[in-house]
């Protein structure tokens, strides 16, 4: 449990802001999962570590206002070892916690690496999950080096239309729950459509955990998010 937010809106100069650990080697990348409330994150970052955990070295550092919720999901689901599972209560707002001050999730994540390299098992991977928050939920570029967004077609689909920075910047948007489109009335083409004028070139992907593929595109586009990270991380080395 990390509580300490006396560092308010600026992070502590730790080796977090670079890419390297106090050791000199290559740190993690840092992966954020943000989005509404019920989207569907937690089940979305337990799929990714099952999809993940074989070829790539992760941890997880969930988001909580008051509790401890998502972290209990995940070590009941068993997707990775304890030890690699860290929880931080915001104790406010969530997006106090990813983009504000940064502090308590920066120390979750110091942490786990520091511990996890002492054991000779350094880590690739961190997926840094917010609390359910709003569509102006983004996570500060001092926090992670690249963002997802989730929602879900039971939200209505209007929301791709709606915008947001949430919708519109974060690197991968993805549209959960598409297996509850026809109960709920959600226009699947209409949502891709909305999402594509106000991304852009950027991916949208459509995601069902209930059938195949599940969450194995967008485990895809994380393992694409690594291998170009540690591209960067050795041509600069």
């Amino acid at each position: 449990m990390h509580l300490d937010h006396s560092h308010t809106g600026h992070h502590p100069e730790r080796h977090s802001a670079s890419a390297a650990l106090p050791d000199g080697s290559r740190r993690a990348l840092r992966v954020g999962l943000g989005g509404p409330v019920g989207s569907g994150k937690t089940a979305t970052v337990a799929a990714l570590c099952r999809e993940l955990r074989d070829r790539l070295s992760l941890a997880v550092v969930t988001n909580d206002i008051y509790t401890q919720e998502d972290a209990a999901f995940l070590l009941r689901e068993a997707v990775l070892p304890p030890e690699r599972i860290a929880a931080v209560e915001t104790g406010a707002c969530p997006h106090t916690a990813i983009r504000d001050d940064i502090s308590a999730n920066l120390e979750a994540i110091e942490d786990l690496e520091t511990a996890l390299l002492a054991k000779g098992a350094p880590l690739d991977v961190v997926l840094v999950e917010s609390g359910g928050d709003n569509l102006t939920a983004t996570f500060s570029k001092g926090l992670v080096d690249a963002q997802i967004f989730v929602i879900d077609v039971a939200g209505g689909d209007d929301i791709p239309r709606k915008g947001g920075p949430g919708v519109t910047t974060a690197d991968l948007l993805v549209v959960n729950k598409t297996d509850l489109a026809p109960y709920v009335g959600s226009d699947l083409e209409g949502m891709a459509r909305d999402a594509k004028q106000q991304r852009g070139e950027l991916p949208v992907l459509f995601q069902s955990l209930r059938g195949e593929p599940g969450a194995r595109p967008v485990a895809a586009w994380v393992r694409e998010q690594f291998t170009a990270w540690t591209a960067r991380a050795v041509a600069t080395a």
